[in-house]
């Protein structure tokens, strides 16, 4: 995997900022000037990490309730902090790959009228 993709940084130049908030891309690289409202990364990751943190934390969660028996307030300081982490930074990991490989691989959109690349 790419590690521009983990640093959050340009797939053309390595040295601008892919995103422009905690998961919203920035127009373009201040750098190089790529466009990055070219690639389409789609909703895709955010439904699979939100699966996977999920997942992952009603399993400990149940394992926490049924080994310690804590009170509420223990579920919500332990889990919240890490559904929002998992999630959020999870989702700059793979949108950053995911436009990292979209720009290594040349992808595009395909235009039913042919009009685009041959």
């Amino acid at each position: 995997m790419d590690r521009r993709a983990f640093e959050g940084r340009c797939p053309r130049c390595k040295a601008g900022a892919l995103f422009a908030g905690p998961v919203k891309f920035a127009d373009r690289c201040e750098n190089c000037g790529l466009d990055y409202t070219t690639f389409n990364v789609g909703d895709g990751p955010a439904a699979f990490l939100t699966m996977i943190v999920g997942a992952v934390v009603v399993a400990l969660a149940l394992w926490v309730q049924l080994a310690f028996e804590p009170p509420w307030w223990v579920h919500v300081i332990l889990w919240l902090p890490l559904i929002l982490l998992g999630v959020v930074g999870g989702l700059r990991l793979a949108k950053g790959w995911l436009l990292t490989t979209e720009y290594n691989r040349s992808a595009e959109e395909h235009r039913i009228d042919g009009s685009g690349p041959q």
